[in-house]
């Protein structure tokens, strides 16, 4: 196990203690925690490339770890939250629908989740992670308005991505990326 991969399972590990903090309803404690979680998905992907610790293991604990905490993140949010949620459901379930439904996508194809890592995703969640801080804590809802359709087409890109590969594999950059490598032209990402 590198720091990489155990950075990748804090994220497991902290969503029963972020559950834990939405039900009794510490939203100063739980948004501090959250925000050490987002910073660790920051942080293994980077550290992995760095010290060249790129594992299948890393990228499956990186994208379970992610689920993990995406899945539970909305519960959690209407918990502390409800009205705000109530108030942006239309991108909350744009937001939530982004990764839930290439989930099933995938699972109904491969019978597993997908590590794609894509450019894409990787934008969305640069994009999304800062916006949903700064409106549940009482910021402007704009930057999460505009967070949902780069989301949205992370989504639509993955399910891409499941309905054309024969098999699941991990950190395809983008479609462009895997339709040069179907021509036969090796591109890294």
């Amino acid at each position: 196990m590198n720091i990489p991969n155990m950075l990748s399972s804090v994220r497991l590990v902290a969503v029963p203690f972020l559950l834990l903090l939405a039900w009794q309803e510490w939203g100063g404690a739980f948004m501090v925690t959250l925000v050490l979680v987002l910073l660790t998905d920051a942080l293994d992907g980077y550290l992995a490339r760095r010290w060249n610790q790129v594992t299948e293991l890393g990228a499956r604990l990186d994208s379970y770890g992610d689920l993990a905490i995406y899945l539970s993140l909305p519960l959690a949010l209407w918990l502390l939250w409800p009205e705000i949620i109530r108030r942006e459901l239309g991108y909350v379930i744009a937001i939530v629908a982004s990764v839930v439904v290439p989930l099933i996508v995938c699972l109904l194809k491969f019978r597993t989740i997908t590590s794609y890592h894509t450019w894409a995703v990787k934008a969305a969640a640069v994009i999304v992670a800062p916006s949903l801080v700064i409106l549940f804590l009482g910021g402007p809802a704009w930057p999460f308005h505009l967070a949902a359709p780069v989301a949205v087409y992370a989504g639509l890109e993955e399910i891409l991505l499941t309905l054309l590969l024969p098999k699941p594999v991990s950190n395809i950059p983008s479609i462009w990326h895997l339709k040069k490598e179907k021509k036969g032209e090796s591109v890294s990402g």
